[in-house]
């Protein structure tokens, strides 16, 4: 099962989750975010990193920044976690993945038509972008989001405990990972190690 471990602020962390197995590493690029980083920092873990795919999510963003980050962090993807259109979208300059929260107005068929590589699926909080480390319901939501062309991330509320039962509902392309890894809102070694034991 792939993996992307998000939110990453230090190199440590990262070459820790590098090495365990992590497919992708995500950088939050959005200043809300108690997981921000500076794009300055991010280029420097990122000209460390040797095989996960580097991964930078923005939250309605202005165009030209994304790109410039993108450019300056030497990002793999970018994760479009606001709400960003299609015309949006067409103007990265890195593949995109773009996120849904599930139960807000979501459909299957809009995932299909928007020009992203990935399509990541997130659970919904009102007056809330993601992050939340809550889960949405799995087996309702499992029929429609079989429907999405695309490869599916799974995120929200994954942990060591429940990401085989999110593998067997979904069959995900990936699950996304950043809260259950954290104590006291940082990063845990033991935690990134234990998650990556579990799922490879």
């Amino acid at each position: 099962m792939r993996a992307k471990l998000c939110g990453m602020q230090t190199l440590l962390t990262a070459k820790v989750a590098e090495e365990a197995g992590a497919d992708f590493i995500g950088f939050i690029f959005w200043k809300q975010s108690h997981r921000y980083i500076s794009p300055e920092r991010a280029a420097v873990i990122s000209g460390q990193l040797h095989q996960a795919r580097r991964v930078g999510v923005f939250v309605d963003e202005d165009i030209d920044t994304v790109n410039a980050i993108a450019r300056q962090v030497d990002l793999d993807y970018v994760q479009l976690h606001g709400h960003e259109d299609a015309d949006y979208a067409r103007q990265m300059e890195r593949p995109v993945i773009k996120a849904y929260r599930y139960g807000e107005n979501f459909s299957a068929a809009a995932a299909n038509e928007f020009p992203a590589e990935l399509i990541l699926v997130d659970a919904f909080r009102p007056g809330k972008v993601g992050g939340t480390g809550e889960a949405f319901d799995w087996r309702a939501a499992a029929e429609e989001i079989a429907a999405i062309h695309q490869s599916v991330l799974i995120a929200g509320g994954i942990n060591a405990q429940n990401v085989h039962e999110v593998d067997k509902i979904f069959h995900p392309f990936a699950v996304d990972v950043s809260g259950s890894l954290e104590v006291n809102h940082q990063k845990s070694i033991d935690r990134i190690k234990s998650f990556m034991k579990k799922i490879k």
